[in-house]
């Protein structure tokens, strides 16, 4: 407990430079050691396996190791081979056709087919998925030729779907266990069989998962670990001591509070890595439910925009891993001109009197007691600086006459107040933009995303014809140019009515044991399957 106690203290630093903290360097060993166990803290606890019907951040990092998908992702954000070994685009890219990987078993011993391929993407992930109605919507078949064949018939062209496929964004299930039974209610879902390098072992909830190394994997020799686990450590200052003692490998998605990770990584045994989060792109925000009072009104909206200080966020809520974020995409897109800074800037010095302007423009002046209304603010339940973060919110309306009531629950029950009741005012959230909007961004704008019980979708249910069609038009624009102005008219638009609050742009990093080899080799990070990780002795 000491120990513990000492660790929980905080330890203040600021600057996105620890973002260029040196990454460990990889063992001087030729050839991967074999066996061990890996231990993972994962925060918060998972509230389901079924990757394919929930996208809630702590999933991936383990249904990964279980399921696989068609195709994975190098550093420099292209397509490699997973369970598809080679695809070709038509001329029209309305023809997709994968050749699949032989040999390939799911973990009961039943082969891996076309079939399988055919049943997860069209009775699968275009129905249940969060994010599969957008990511697979031109899909309008696919065929199955032989075994080892899926041809994906287009309505359009869908550039973006190459960049979708990974075991994380569209998990391939076996349709003997999968097809049988009622796919959002399955008794697989938390029991799951996949293809990939490790078995789901056990569930004791609230301690620990247990997932074993698959000895038929189809990738020779690998895993080289034995099983992995994954911790669930409510308490933070726990989290990082486990690190220190080296009773947990690694951690990452701020299981290890940013406030930590300066003297951890200070520790001769402790690496620390930003890299691995590329396909992620994730941004801080508040959302609004715009559908009843008072944030049915854009310049109430407008008006907590601007009353958040972000560099005060960024600096004292997470400790300098961020920048300001300004709309619905990430800076990340600059690179390839999808994003754009043009548009109306929340992020001003006299935000206070902005808002406070604007609140009374709204019709809602201050009472006697200086408040112009209440609102219950609901904090996502995945860590002690979200906590933070709420409290701030509540402080910094607290300034403009608006009263804050804070609401913590449990991540089942705020998932589903939030994406199934829709019974909330104002909630904090980060959403990963992902690899392109529109895998990442069109789910939280377009009114098809709309969908009462899928997660991380159109939580504010805002919409507008005008948006929707400018969605519509830049999925399927093959010119960079004209998609880029699409995208820029956009961003202009959802800024400006406000249905969300952009915050920052969150830099998450992973603390690991220098003893654990081959991590990470993907821009998806924890959320790859570790085949290729192996722990030193």
């Amino acid at each position: 407990m000491k120990a513990w106690q000492r660790v929980f203290k905080a330890i203040n630093f600021l600057g996105a430079g620890l973002l260029l903290l040196a990454m460990h360097q990889a063992s001087a060993q030729t050839a991967p050691q074999r066996g061990g166990t890996l231990v993972m803290v994962v925060q918060p606890e998972p509230p389901t396996l079924a990757a394919y019907q929930s996208t809630a951040g702590p999933i991936g990092q383990v249904s990964t190791k279980v399921f696989e998908g068609l195709l994975e992702y190098s550093f420099e954000l292209k397509p490699i081979p997973s369970l598809a070994k080679s695809w070709t685009v038509s001329p029209d890219g309305k023809t997709v056709t994968f050749k699949l990987k032989e040999n390939v078993k799911f973990h009961d011993g039943k082969p891996f087919t076309s079939a399988d391929v055919q049943f997860s993407v069209m009775d699968v992930l275009k129905k249940v998925h969060p994010r599969g109605a957008n990511t697979f919507r031109s899909v309008t078949a696919v065929d199955t030729p032989d075994a080892l064949t899926a041809v994906f018939r287009l309505s359009e062209p869908a550039p973006y779907m190459l960049m979708a496929l990974s075991s994380y964004e569209s998990p391939i299930l076996p349709k003997h266990v999968y097809g049988n039974g009622d796919i959002a209610n399955h008794p697989n879902a938390n029991n799951p069989v996949g293809t990939g390098p490790f078995k789901f072992g056990e569930w004791q909830k609230g301690q620990f998962m247990r997932f074993d190394r698959n000895p038929d994997y189809h990738k020779a020799g690998m895993p080289y670990v034995d099983r992995i686990v994954a911790r669930f450590i409510a308490d933070a200052g726990t989290r990082s001591a486990t690190l220190e003692t080296q009773e947990v490998h690694m951690g990452g998605f701020n299981a290890v509070p940013p406030v930590d990770v300066k003297r951890l990584q200070g520790l001769p045994h402790i690496a620390v890595t930003a890299k691995g989060y590329e396909m992620q792109a994730p941004i801080v925000q508040l959302d609004f439910n715009t559908t009843k009072p008072p944030f049915d009104n854009q310049k109430i909206r407008q008006a907590v925009a601007y009353a958040i200080d972000r560099k005060f966020v960024i600096d004292n809520v997470w400790f300098g891993f961020g920048k300001a974020a300004t709309g619905p995409i990430s800076s990340n897109f600059r690179a390839n001109g999808l994003f754009t800074g043009d548009v109306r800037n929340y992020n001003v010095p006299n935000g206070i009197d902005m808002a406070n302007k604007l609140l009374d423009e709204a019709g809602q002046p201050r009472g006697a007691n200086g408040v112009r209304f209440e609102i219950v603010h609901d904090i996502t339940p995945y860590g002690e600086e979200w906590r933070r973060f709420g409290e701030y919110v509540q402080q910094q309306l607290g300034k403009v006459g608006i009263k804050v009531t804070l609401r913590y629950e449990d991540v089942p029950t705020w998932l589903r107040r939030v994406y199934t009741n829709y019974d909330f005012q104002l909630t904090n959230n980060w959403i990963q933009t992902l690899a392109d909007p529109v895998i990442g961004m069109h789910r939280l704008y377009h009114s098809n995303s709309i969908k009462p019980g899928t997660v991380f979708v159109n939580d504010s249910r805002w919409n507008t014809k005008e948006t929707d069609e400018l969605m519509n038009k830049a999925a399927v624009e093959v010119d960079a140019k004209k998609r880029a102005a699409l995208y820029h008219d956009l961003q202009k638009r959802i800024v400006e009515a406000s249905p969300l609050v952009f915050v920052h742009e969150l830099n998450f990093v992973t603390v690991y044991n220098k003893k654990v080899n081959n991590f990470p080799l993907s821009p998806l990070g924890l959320y790859s399957s570790f085949d290729q990780v192996w722990l030193a002795k």
